[in-house]
């Protein structure tokens, strides 16, 4: 009996969108300063007694140190750095305004679709993958399908950090049995939406920004690149994991509102049990990649370049060490979060998307992304 052979399918383009306001540690460390020592003046009698815990106020030492990050780009930077706010200040859009997400992917997928010789009416199949949904719908993806022209279907995904690599996934499965033809993955990041900007262990760890891709069957593909960026990428195989831990976690939902007792504000917002992740994820991380090289018969020393989720440049370091047996250089494993911060499911897709342009035809490298769930996802590529 014949085994079947799935059809091969490429990456063929990517995008980025990158919001237009920075902010840098000095600002940050400065508004949140000034927010602590406001919150610390108004508890003083509790913290006297000892009822509640005085706030510790950060400086940029501490920042790169932790985490390797310089700056992060934001959609609205004013509210983030007011510290009576601590939070964007984004305008309310009525129903018949362009959702900001779908105003973030528009130009990324654009990009995407240009490196791919595409037009917007070829694509037949739209997956939003991100951290946070700015609503529970219409889905992100029908209104961004809308806004494309383009025809199909689209839904949208969450699997934190991770879901740029499951939607990937999710596309090359699409592709392979024929239910599309031309698949966008998007990835619209507002992370200082869900960040805690009011506490120093979390503060600074993320920034907003966009990837996007597009995928296709190899053999239907039309463009082999624009430029000095190669564009197809072959992808040899996908693997997901998950493993269930509260050492991630958000419980922002609809269901807020119905519950009986009144959540900790903290609560609804992003928050991690920093030590914890760092011990586990990493070599839970590092053998993933290991397992996934394995059965496809390769071996890490043949991996050209690992674009790792853009997280924390130590647990990055960390990953790959276990991956190689020794910890990489930035050629091998290029940082991004410097400059970007912690852009969730779309870290890893911003280092491919800048750093894969020196690769020649036939190496290869891993998209790695892990984060809250537990959850993995790695993509073996080829350049074409």
């Amino acid at each position: 009996m014949t085994a079947f052979v799935f059809p091969s399918v490429s990456i063929t383009g990517t995008g980025l969108f990158t919001p237009p306001e920075s902010i840098s540690n000095a600002e940050l460390a400065a508004s949140l300063t000034a927010s602590v020592e406001k919150w610390n003046g108004a508890h003083a009698g509790e913290i006297e007694a000892g009822t509640v815990e005085a706030r510790s106020a950060p400086d940029e030492a501490f920042i790169v140190k932790a985490s390797g990050i310089e700056s992060r780009y934001v959609m609205e930077k004013s509210g983030v750095l007011d510290p009576d706010r601590m939070r964007p200040r984004l305008e309310t859009r009525s129903e018949d305004e362009l959702g900001i997400q779908a105003e973030m992917a528009l130009p990324a997928i654009r990009e995407a679709l240009a490196q791919a010789g595409r037009q917007e009416s070829d694509v037949d199949a739209v997956i939003v993958g991100c951290s946070n949904l700015q609503r529970a719908y219409p889905a992100v993806a029908v209104e961004i399908q809308d806004a494309l022209g383009a025809g199909g279907w689209g839904y949208d995904m969450n699997v934190a950090c991770s879901s740029a690599t499951f939607s990937i996934q999710a596309a090359v499965d699409a592709l392979r049995n024929g239910s599309a033809k031309c698949v966008v993955v998007v990835n619209p990041e507002i992370t200082s939406g869900h960040n805690n900007f009011e506490l120093r262990d979390f503060h600074f760890i993320f920034g907003d920004a966009c990837t996007a891709l597009v995928l296709e069957r190899t053999d239907e593909a039309v463009a082999d690149g624009l430029g000095d960026v190669a564009h197809r990428w072959e992808v040899l195989g996908t693997k997901l994991a998950t493993q269930f831990s509260n050492n991630i976690r958000n419980d922002f939902g609809f269901l807020n509102s119905s519950e009986v007792d009144e959540r900790d504000p903290h609560e609804v917002v992003f928050r991690q049990n920093g030590q914890m992740v760092f011990r586990e994820v990493c070599p839970m991380v590092a053998q993933h990649i290991t397992t996934h090289l394995g059965e496809l018969d390769l071996d890490a020393s043949v991996v050209r370049r690992f674009w790792l989720h853009q997280a924390n440049l130590k647990m990055n370091q960390l990953i790959a060490k276990g991956v190689l047996g020794r910890v990489p250089d930035d050629d091998e494993a290029p940082v991004i979060l410097n400059e970007y911060a912690n852009t969730s499911s779309a870290g890893s897709v911003i280092a491919f998307h800048k750093h894969r342009a020196d690769l020649v035809a036939g190496q290869l490298g891993v998209i790695c992304s892990f984060g809250a769930g537990y959850s993995v996802g790695s993509v073996i590529v080829r350049k074409s």
